[in-house]
Order: structure tokens, then sequence, then C-alpha cells
């Protein structure tokens, strides 16, 4: 430890290398306060604004994104609610164009057994006519042959209409009358 303090330690008139001289302490200390000043006042202000800017941004930026993430949160409940609404209609026109079609297939189906039951009413009136016209043309040919054979069996001709008429009505009357004893 004495080594050290003894190199240390200058004879007289020689300068020691490590230390400086008196004039350059006072530039340096100069140079460094103007530095420090230049520094402390121009530089780390436009630094601090320039950083407190950044800030902003990036906070700004957070605050943005957390903005729009609560915007695009809301549109998404929004647009669930929407959607579920378009179900919910989708679901209740289906329902509707359910009931309209069951209310039409049973108009078809009244419309049909309206037509049906007319049709049958149109071939029961036409049996009926057919029948009456079958029975009065049998009636004829019955009061035809009737006078034919009476005629034969009487041995005159019975060519009068009227009298023919006549005895083929009375004798076709008392056909029906023992036909609707005969039944009851």
């Amino acid at each position: 430890m004495i080594k050290a303090a003894t190199l240390l330690a200058a004879p007289e008139g020689a300068s020691n290398p490590l230390l400086p001289h008196d004039y350059e302490l006072v530039v340096g200390i100069f140079a460094f306060l103007v530095v420090f000043i230049v520094v402390g006042r121009i530089l780390v202000p436009r630094i601090q604004k320039t950083l407190a800017e950044r800030t902003d941004a990036i906070e700004g930026g957070i605050k943005r994104a957390e903005e729009a993430q609560a915007e695009a949160q809301v549109l998404q409940r929004q647009y669930a609610e929407r959607l579920e609404e378009a179900r919910l209609d989708a679901a209740r026109l289906r329902e509707e164009a359910r009931e309209q079609a069951a209310q039409i297939k049973a108009e078809l189906r009244e419309e049909a057994q309206a037509e049906a039951r007319r049709l049958v009413e149109a071939a029961h009136t036409q049996i009926e006519a057919d029948r009456q016209a079958a029975f009065a043309q049998l009636r004829a040919e019955i009061g035809r042959l009737s006078t034919d054979l009476a005629g034969r069996i009487v041995g005159e001709s019975l060519e009068d209409e009227a009298r023919q008429s006549r005895i083929v009505d009375r004798f076709l009357d008392e056909l029906e009358t023992s036909d609707a004893q005969a039944v009851r």
C-alpha cells in the first residue's frame, strides 16, 4: 500500500499524468454545465414529450382497442338478438304457413266433399230419371204386350188406344197395390 501512495505522489516539479491541469478542469466543468443545461432544458423535455406522446398513443390505442372490443361485443349481442328474432320470425312464419296449409287443405276437402255430394245427387237424380223413363217404357211395352195377349185370348182386336190405355193402367195399378200389400 505504501507503494501505491508513493506512485501517486509525484515529485515536486513533475506533473502527475493522472491529474488534469487547472485550466482543463475549468473548461471541462464549463463544458459539462453547458451540456447539462442543453440536455436538461432542451433535450429532456423533448424526450419526455415524445415519451408522453408514445405513452398516450399506447394508452389511447389500448383504450380504443377496449372501446372497439366493447363495441364489437355490443354488436355481437345485437347480432345474436336479431338472429334469434329472425329464427323466431321464421318459426312463426312456418307455423302460420302450416296453419294456412291445413286450412286450405280443409277447404279443399270440404269443396271436394260438396262436389262429391253434388255428383252423387246428380247421379241419383239421373238414375231416378232413367228409372222413370225405363218404367214408362216398360209400362208401354207391358201395355202393348198385354193388349196383344188379351186380344189373342179374347179373340178380338183391342186396337182402340183409349181402351188399351185404361186396361193397361188398371192392370198395372192392381199389380202395384198387390205388391205394396205383399211388402207390408
